[in-house]
């Protein structure tokens, strides 16, 4: 069976969103919306850059309960069904820490996603991605993402579909961008895509 690889955090799960009610536990007060089209959380919501001990305070949130009820991006569940349903065997991919590849893999399951592995691979940016190694291993015939330096350094025989989400603040644009094979708006348009490319 053939595999896809697939992103969590932009492509299946909604971390902005997230964001803003971790923020409401480790404050009290849930943000204002600042920008819909924002990229990242300080882009999206009204609020401040966090030094020291507020800082502390937000991390201590991002914790198993964050990583196992993010909410799932609208269509997204129904684009991973659409390419199960064509004969994919769909992994995901995240650049999440190792500790919490398990609460990663409940949230999907707890929300319906035919995913049949999560792995887990940090964050870390080299000069190449640091899912390059993931990839390699797995040998999906495509990989899809919305941060576009996690495209850098992938095998060149895995198709690289860029989701272009939230336009402004997005790292997905200038010189040092590798071009992906594809670029979508949704993962529910890559399937359709994808689909409909190969009948």
């Amino acid at each position: 069976m053939k595999t896809i690889a697939l992103d969590a955090d932009g492509v299946l799960l909604d971390y902005n969103a997230a964001y803003a009610h971790a923020w409401q536990r480790a404050f009290g007060e849930f943000p204002a919306l600042k920008n819909p089209n924002g990229y990242g959380p300080m882009d999206r919501w009204s609020i401040l850059k966090l030094t020291g001990e507020p800082l502390d305070k937000l991390r201590a949130v991002f914790d198993e309960y964050f990583w196992s009820t993010i909410p799932a991006i609208p269509g997204a569940l129904q684009a991973c069904e659409l390419l199960k349903d064509a004969g994919y065997e769909l992994v995901c991919v995240t650049a999440v820490n190792s500790r919490f590849a398990d609460a990663r893999t409940r949230n999907l399951q707890s929300l319906g996603f035919p995913i049949a592995r999560v792995m887990a691979t940090g964050n870390i940016v080299t000069s190449r991605s640091p899912k390059a190694d993931a990839l390699e291993a797995i040998k999906p015939v495509a990989f899809v993402d919305d941060y576009a330096p996690y495209l850098t350094g992938v095998d060149p025989g895995i198709h690289l579909a860029l989701i272009m989400r939230d336009p402004d603040g997005s790292p997905n644009t200038g010189e040092l961008v590798q071009p992906p094979d594809s670029r979508h708006a949704d993962l529910l348009d890559f399937a359709s895509w994808w689909c409909d490319s190969r009948k």
